[in-house]
């Protein structure tokens, strides 16, 4: 699906996805990464929802996001608390959602100016 340009173009936005990748600012991944507004995008190694660990997570605390919007894959699926209690032990929120629904989600939040950061799992398999 590609999505409108906005006033956001200074920013990392999902400007397209589909089943096998993601476009950001129109430049297109195949491969598992982390994104925030202000950064450039990070290789995130994660080869399937199966694989994440607690480090994983750490990874994601070290960026000091308001709340992490973790892209699943395919499906949405939930993480173990276990998983994420360093997120939720410093306050950071977690929201679970197929890969879709997660670039989406996280367009509004970026443009609305939010600390956000998109942690996309694009499964190898």
């Amino acid at each position: 699906m590609k999505l409108h340009t906005t006033l956001t173009q200074q920013y990392q936005t999902v400007t397209a996805y589909d089943k096998t990748g993601v476009e950001l600012n129109a430049i297109r991944y195949e491969h598992s990464l982390v994104v925030l507004p202000e950064v450039l995008p990070a290789a995130w190694p994660v080869g399937k929802f199966e694989d994440l660990t607690t480090e994983h997570f750490v990874q994601l605390e070290a960026t000091k996001p308001d709340v992490v919007i973790l892209g699943t894959g395919y499906k949405q699926r939930f993480v173990h608390p276990k998983l994420t209690a360093v997120l939720t032990e410093k306050r950071i929120g977690v929201e679970c959602m197929d890969n879709q629904a997660a670039c989406r989600t996280y367009n509004i939040l970026m443009a609305e100016g939010r600390k956000v950061a998109l942690a996309l799992i694009m499964e190898t398999e």
